[in-house]
C-alpha cells in the first residue's frame, strides 16, 4: 500500500466515524398511586382508577462531538423549576449537558399532578417521586446507545383534530369571566353545539416523526408529535396515558419492533386544538378509551406505513441552539384586584359549581395569585438539529397557528415540541386577545403579554436559522 493509499483509507474510516451516531432508548414507569392528586381541570380530582400504566420516555442521540436527550412524560404539565431540576440532575448523571436535554409532558389530564392548576395543587409525595423517575429514563437510554441511523418523516391525519375556539350563532353569548364582558368566540362550547357558526381558526393536520433505527436495522425509537390537545374519553379519577399510550403500542406492534422499542408521542402545537366534537353527532365510539384507542392506532398506522418510505442517515450531525427569554406578565390592576378580593371574600370554593357564577369566582381568585407572582418570567426556547431536519420546543401551549409559521419558515424539516422544558402557559397570538375565549382568559395559565408570541415565535425562529448556519446533509 503507498502513502496515497493509506492516505485515502485514513481519510474514508476518520469521515465515517466523524459522523457515526449512537441511540438508545429507556423508559420507567411514573404511574402514580391511587389517591394521587390529579390536575387538568379547573378541582382537583383524586386517582381512583388505574387504566394504563404512565411512563417517562428519553431517546438519548450521539454523534462525535454532541449527545442530546429527548424526554417525554405523561403528565399532564411540569413547570418549569421542576424540568430545570430534572435536567440539572440528567447531566449530573449522565454528562450530558443541561441545555441538550429537552423534557416535555404529553399533556394527558389523567395523570398525577405536580403542578397547581386553578383549585387544584400539587401532590407533594408525587411531585417529590418523579424527578428520580424521570433522570432513570435518561440514564436508561443512554446505557442502550449503540450504532444507529435516523430518519425523518412526515403525514397528514387532519381527520383527529380540530380547532376548540368558535364563532357562535346568535343567540348564545359568550361570557368572560375576567372581564365582565362577552367574548367574539367560546372555546368547547359543550352543550351548546347547535349555536356554532364556525372555527376560529385552522389546525396542524401533520403527524411528524423522528425515527431511529439500529445498524442492524433493530427499531430503537420513533418520536413522534402531534397537534392533538388530548382525547379525554375516561372518567374523572382515572389514570390513563390517553392516546399517546395507544400510539406507542400500537406502533410497536405495527412495526414488529422488540420490547427495548420505545414508541413516543409527544404534543405538538395543540393550545388551540382538540376533537371534542360540538356541532353534529359524533362519529367516534362513545365507550371508554375507545376514541382514544381508534385515534392513536390509526395514527401509529399511518406513520407506520410511512416509515416505508423512510430516508435513512447514518451521518447525522448533531447541533443544539437554547435559551431562555424574559417575557412581562399581564396582570390585574388595582381596581381590578380589588374587585377580585371582594369577590374571594364571597366565594364558596368547597363547593364551587363551574357554571358562570362560579368561573367567576374561580378566576377572581386566579387574580390575587397571578398578583404575586413576579411581574416576568424566563420562557425556555430549544432547537435541536439532527442531520436534515429541526425539532423545536416551546414552554408553553402553544397555538396551531405558531407551529404552522415556524414549518413554513424554517427551511428544512421541522416540528415543534410544546410544553417543553417547563410550562409557562398559553402562548396565543396578539389577534386572539381581541376575540377572547378561554385560553385568552387573565389568569396563571393564560398570564403572558400579549406580545410574547410574536416575539417568542421571531426568537425560535432566528434559534433555528442560527443552526441552519451549518449546512445540513439533505
Amino acid at each position: 500500500m503507498n502513502d496515497k493509499d493509506d492516505l485515502n483509507m485514513r481519510s474514508s474510516t476518520y469521515k465515517k466515524v466523524s459522523h457515526h451516531l449512537l441511540a438508545g432508548a429507556g423508559k420507567t414507569d411514573i404511574t402514580p398511586p391511587l389517591g394521587t392528586f390529579i390536575n387538568g381541570d379547573f378541582v382537583t380530582h383524586f386517582a381512583t382508577y388505574i387504566h394504563d400504566p404512565l411512563y417517562a420516555k428519553a431517546l438519548v442521540v450521539k454523534d462525535e462531538k454532541t449527545t442530546v436527550a429527548f424526554v417525554v412524560v405523561d403528565i399532564c404539565v411540569m413547570p418549569k423549576e421542576l424540568v430545570d431540576a430534572i435536567r440539572k440532575e440528567a447531566s449530573a448523571q449522565v454528562g450530558i449537558p443541561v441545555e441538550n436535554i429537552l423534557v416535555s409532558s404529553t399533556h394527558t389530564h389523567a395523570a398525577g399532578s405536580v403542578a397547581s392548576v386553578y383549585l387544584s395543587a400539587a401532590d407533594l409525595l408525587y411531585t417529590k417521586k418523579l424527578p428520580g423517575l424521570v433522570v432513570q429514563a435518561i440514564v436508561e437510554a443512554q446505557k442502550r446507545l449503540r450504532p444507529a441511523k435516523t430518519a425523518f418523516g412526515s403525514v397528514d391525519v387532519p381527520q383527529h383534530v380540530r380547532c376548540r375556539r368558535y364563532y357562535m350563532q346568535p343567540g348564545y353569548t359568550p361570557q368572560n369571566p375576567v372581564s365582565g364582558g362577552v367574548d367574539e368566540v367560546k372555546t368547547n362550547p359543550i352543550g351548546s353545539g347547535e349555536f356554532i357558526d364556525r372555527p376560529r381558526a385552522t389546525t396542524d393536520p401533520q403527524v411528524s416523526f423522528l425515527a431511529v433505527k439500529g445498524e442492524d436495522e433493530g427499531w430503537i425509537s420513533v418520536l413522534a408529535n402531534y397537534s392533538l390537545h388530548y382525547v379525554g374519553d375516561w372518567e374523572n379519577g382515572t389514570i390513563s396515558a390517553d392516546y399517546f399510550g395507544y400510539f406507542a403500542k400500537t406502533l410497536q406492534e405495527k412495526l414488529g419492533a422488540s420490547d427495548d422499542f420505545v414508541g413516543i408521542m409527544s404534543n405538538g402545537t395543540s393550545g388551540d386544538g382538540n376533537i371534542w366534537e360540538f356541532a353534529e353527532p359524533t362519529h367516534y365510539p362513545t365507550g371508554h378509551f375507545q376514541k382514544s384507542s381508534l385515534i392513536g392506532s390509526e395514527i401509529a398506522q399511518k406513520v407506520s406505513v410511512a416509515l416505508k418510505e423512510a430516508q435513512w442517515q447514518e451521518d447525522s450531525s448533531i447541533a443544539v441552539q437554547y435559551d431562555e427569554v424574559e417575557v412581562a406578565l399581564r396582570k390585574p390592576s388595582p381596581q381590578e384586584l380589588e374587585a377580585a378580593k371582594e369577590i374571594v371574600r364571597q366565594s364558596n370554593y368547597e363547593n364551587l359549581e363551574i357554571d358562570d357564577a362560579g368561573l367567576r369566582s374561580l378566576y377572581a381568585r386566579e387574580q390575587v395569585l397571578l398578583n404575586e407572582l413576579p411581574d416576568s418570567l424566563q420562557f425556555p426556547l430549544h432547537a435541536i438539529k439532527m442531520g436534515n431536519g429541526v425539532i423545536g420546543g416551546m414552554g408553553g401551549e402553544i397555538f396551531a397557528e405558531t407551529g404552522l409559521w415556524l414549518k413554513a419558515h424554517a427551511g428544512t424539516k421541522y416540528f415543534t415540541i410544546g410544553l417543553a422544558n417547563g410550562n409557562q402557559g398559553y402562548v396565543p397570538p396578539a389577534h386572539e386577545f381581541a376575540v377572547g375565549g378561554y385560553e385568552t382568559w387573565r389568569s396563571r395559565t393564560s398570564k403572558l403579554a400579549t406580545d410574547a408570541e410574536e416575539i417568542l415565535r421571531k426568537m425560535q425562529l432566528a434559534l433555528i436559522q442560527e443552526l441552519l448556519t451549518v449546512p445540513l446533509k439533505h
